[in-house]
């Protein structure tokens, strides 16, 4: 009920009237349980895959009537990517398809657009699973010590090992990033605890205040790194992980637009060597 009502801009309370309803028109009771975790009874499942179905073809066919290259998209990805790579380049989509509007929002429930009625989710996941066909891969991920450029000139760090003997920053929303980094570049020691941030932006900005060493991804960094805010002295290498781009199942000349230029500025943003 309350996802429901999250959908139609509604109350809970108005969803359970209207719901109660139908089951009044229908003579028939379509939930039964608690008010808090309401379960479909035997005529509810019933009628659920054919509703579905119906709802789904009038959708489609509102849809092709309504596809445009205009409008809105609503796109979903994690705040630290929205802020750190995808924001600094929506300047250019707006200025090459100034009728379409882009609604950012983090994601809530599951890694499934249809679900959240997401246009495109952008995520993180170890390989490229779901509907080949709506999934677009943007870059494999590629992990780096990074750091202030005048905390890498104080403390000079010459091999792996004296990276350690130094502050270390942690993200808790990835608290196995140092051992990717580690997986990634066959080094089998255990990083020592450090400062914990909550996001990795506050984890990122903490690196480039001078407060210590990160692990980060190229493409959270890359700005960064191009315009001297931090230095990368081991390079970036291959983690489990990709970013991906979950589209939505519904054909848009919007979406389709978005998509491509997403690939484009994933293949523009080209890894660089050490730095």
């Amino acid at each position: 009920m309350t996802a429901a009502a999250e959908e139609l801009s509604v109350t809970p309370g108005a969803v359970s009237r209207q719901v109660r309803q139908l089951e009044l028109s229908l003579g028939v009771d379509l939930f039964e349980g608690p008010k808090n975790k309401p379960q479909l009874t035997a005529a509810g499942t019933e009628l659920l895959p054919d509703l579905t179905a119906a709802l789904d073809q009038i959708e489609a066919a509102v849809g092709r009537i309504r596809d445009t290259a205009t409008g809105t998209l609503d796109v979903s990805c994690f705040s630290t990517f929205t802020v750190k790579w995808l924001i600094p380049r929506l300047f250019d989509f707006n200025t090459t398809y100034p009728d379409i509007k882009i609604r950012l929002s983090s994601p809530v429930h599951t890694t499934d657009p249809g679900r959240d009625r997401y246009d495109v989710m952008i995520t993180a996941e170890q390989g490229v699973v779901g509907d080949p066909k709506n999934t677009v891969l943007l870059f494999p991920e590629r992990l780096g010590i990074v750091l202030s450029p005048t905390l890498s000139a104080r403390i000079q760090l010459t091999d792996l090992n004296s990276i350690f003997s130094h502050p270390l920053l942690h993200t808790k929303t990835r608290p196995d990033a140092w051992i990717n980094w580690g997986d990634a570049i066959g080094y089998r020691g255990t990083p020592p605890t450090g400062l914990e941030y909550e996001h990795y932006y506050f984890t990122l900005e903490a690196a480039i205040a001078g407060l210590g060493i990160c692990v980060a991804p190229w493409h959270l960094v890359a700005d960064d790194i191009r315009l001297g805010r931090l230095v990368a002295p081991f390079g970036f290498h291959p983690s489990r992980y990709a970013y991906i781009a979950k589209r939505s199942a519904q054909h848009s000349k919007k979406l389709e637009l978005f998509c491509a230029w997403l690939v484009r500025q994933a293949e523009q943003d080209g890894l660089a060597g050490p730095t």
